[in-house]
């Protein structure tokens, strides 16, 4: 079984979804993993950073978008053959192993989620909207993607900014968490948010724990703002919650080359891989593997590390 691996943060344009594509180019690439993609954003960042506009709207007419599995969930008796397998685009970039499954512009109707919930609690005897609506959003994304969950070493999530009902759905059915954020207060208080936000859904969902961990904080778009006092402040606040464990060390410098790698649709980590912007992603990636190992030895032998052996 692979990890669920969700990046995420409140705020938007902390380098999130540049962060998601060319940490799975990386874990493809350099490490031998199987990785899916999963664009859970309807502004479609994460699958036009891995395939043309022309190849999406072909995939798009074809009704092979992350949409039509949503509207399965919402709809289960609307007529569906199409599986998850089918929709997922292999050899992304030309790469085996890197996949990916499609977002859309139209990922799913808010209203059609409630009238929906709203007739499942009514006419199933079940009066508690609030108890349905939770249930559903717990298992909306693990439901979707457990056929095949077996098949990947890791399926990283490129949640949408704020915390809409995907991302939300996201998080609860990940193993870790990533959190982008630019050295700036800003991005700081988009950690916090979402910090508070999870807090909230173990509350919620404490009869059925959410496992959920935070893997790290990654700081991108790093460049003079190192020296700065924006920085400083950032950091002295970062440091004041979060202990250095839950810290990259690799920052993601400022790079042309990374934003110049778009327009190829690919990540960089493949379009320049001598560029400083791709060394920077693998040194992260190494890092990943890393505080994953380190997390899952703790919890294969716990006694041993309560020891402080």
């Amino acid at each position: 079984m692979g990890y669920i691996i969700s990046t995420a943060n409140m705020k938007g344009g902390v380098g999130k979804t540049t962060l998601t594509v060319n940490l799975a180019a990386s874990l493809v690439k350099d490490f031998g993993k199987r990785v899916l993609v999963v664009d859970l954003d309807n502004q479609i960042s994460a699958t036009l950073s891995l395939m043309s506009p022309q190849d999406f709207s072909k995939r798009r007419r074809d009704k092979r978008t992350l949409r039509h599995l949503v509207n399965k969930a919402i709809k289960p008796d609307i007529k569906l053959s199409i599986a998850i397998q089918d929709i997922i685009c292999p050899y992304i970039c030309s790469l085996k192993d890197l996949d990916l499954l499609p977002g859309d512009l139209d990922l799913y109707d808010e209203f059609l989620v409630s009238e929906m919930l709203y007739e499942k609690a009514i006419h199933g005897g079940q009066n508690n909207f609030e108890q349905v609506w939770i249930r559903f959003e717990r298992r909306l994304v693990q439901h979707i993607l457990s056929p095949v969950i077996k098949d990947y070493d890791f399926i990283i999530l490129d949640c949408a900014p704020g915390y809409n009902l995907l991302t939300r759905s996201g998080l609860l059915a990940s193993d870790f968490y990533i959190l982008p954020a630019k050295p700036e207060p800003l991005s700081v208080i988009g950690i916090q948010l979402l910090e508070r936000r999870l807090a909230q859904q173990r509350e919620i969902h404490k009869d059925d724990p959410v496992n959920i961990q935070l893997l790290g904080i990654v700081f991108t778009m790093s460049g003079s703002l190192l020296t700065g006092r924006y920085y400083q402040q950032v950091m002295r606040r970062v440091n004041e919650d979060y202990s250095a464990t839950k810290l990259f060390k690799t920052r993601i410098p400022v790079d042309v080359s990374v934003s110049k790698a778009v327009d190829s649709f690919m990540p960089v980590i493949l379009s320049n891989p001598n560029s400083s912007g791709a060394k920077a992603f693998a040194q992260l990636t190494q890092e990943f593997l890393q505080k994953i190992s380190v997390i899952t030895t703790v919890k294969q032998n716990p006694a041993k590390f309560d020891l402080g052996e």
